[in-house]
């Protein structure tokens, strides 16, 4: 038996962890295998693109070394609040519709590096769970640093009911390689996987609009296909989104027709419609004890209720 183990308070944070999570309609974890793909960047615009639906969105920061949600949705200076003493948080508003929670809100100086070991990180992730209020929401998008590695599992382990994982990877075979871990992880635990995006897929030229492929293009689609599992689409790169999520504005208004704007808007509108599973599974279904995360791709029954028809 571990040493030093508060059983009691154990119990007390699942308890508070199951009160916060039932006031939320979906949990999606945001993962990526590789480090530099850009899962903030999707994360942070498919929570504009929701919160732009009508839907109202929270992003909890799990990057722990890495923090850089708040300064990509423009809440860097953001400051939590709590009204019993610090046994719960509130959120900090990005903006209407949009709450964020995230470790830089609690580090005075923005240079302090997190020295952490993997212990330390699981208890940071359940505090945030147990003690961020975050109300009633439509979604709560999960930030996580690259790999899969504590940070993922806590968070698998701790949300039982989670309605799948979203795999980010650039086209390039490196990035692959980890994305397909990604999607091994997901099914190793159970997790439903709602889709693969391609990011940097292809360079927007800002003098021409050519699209030059930088990192390659039709890598994420082509692994997405061989693994079976659903693609959500490829973004492009643009020069100006890097701008915008520099200066913490939301790309989706600075540049709404923009090809990389467009696309994660219509990524938002897969995920929020329920096909996002496969096309025989909406996210009301994903993950449950009944049907196995990737069985949809291969399903030939007619009788399930998840199936949509052709």
């Amino acid at each position: 038996m571990s040493e030093g183990v508060d059983f009691a308070q154990r119990i007390a944070e699942d308890k508070a962890i199951r009160n916060h999570m039932d006031k939320i309609g979906r949990k999606i974890l945001i993962m990526s295998g590789k480090g530099g793909v850009g899962k903030t960047t999707v994360t942070v615009n498919l929570a504009n693109a929701l919160v732009d639906s009508g839907c109202t969105v929270g992003v909890l920061d799990t990057d722990l070394h890495g923090p850089n949600v708040a300064k990509m949705l423009g809440c860097e200076a953001g400051i939590l609040t709590t009204e019993d003493g610090g046994d719960t948080f509130y959120p900090v508003e990005a903006r209407p519709g949009l709450k964020v929670m995230s470790l830089a809100f609690a580090i005075p100086d923005r240079d302090s590096p997190i020295v952490w070991r993997g212990p330390m990180k699981m208890a940071a992730i359940r505090q945030f769970l147990a003690q961020a209020d975050w109300g009633e929401l439509d979604y709560l998008l999960i930030d996580s640093p690259p790999g899969t590695g504590d940070e993922q599992l806590t968070v698998c382990q701790t949300i039982p009911e989670l309605t799948g994982t979203i795999i980010v990877t650039t086209p390039q075979e490196v990035a692959i390689l980890d994305a397909r871990r990604s999607v091994n992880f997901s099914r190793k635990m159970g997790v439903a996987i709602l889709g693969v995006v391609e990011n940097m897929s292809g360079l927007i030229c800002p003098h021409c609009s050519t699209e030059i492929p930088i990192f390659g293009i039709g890598g994420g689609k082509k692994m997405a296909q061989d693994m079976s599992v659903p693609f959500l689409g490829r973004v492009p790169l643009e020069v100006p989104l890097m701008e915008a999520e520099d200066a913490g504005k939301s790309y989706l208004h600075t540049n709404p027709d923009s090809p990389s704007s467009v696309a994660m808007k219509q990524i938002a509108r897969l995920i929020n419609s329920g096909t996002a599973v496969s096309s025989h599974r909406s996210t009301d279904f994903a993950g449950t004890a009944s049907c196995a995360p990737s069985a949809c791709s291969t399903c030939g029954s007619s009788a399930c209720a998840s199936r949509k028809g052709d």
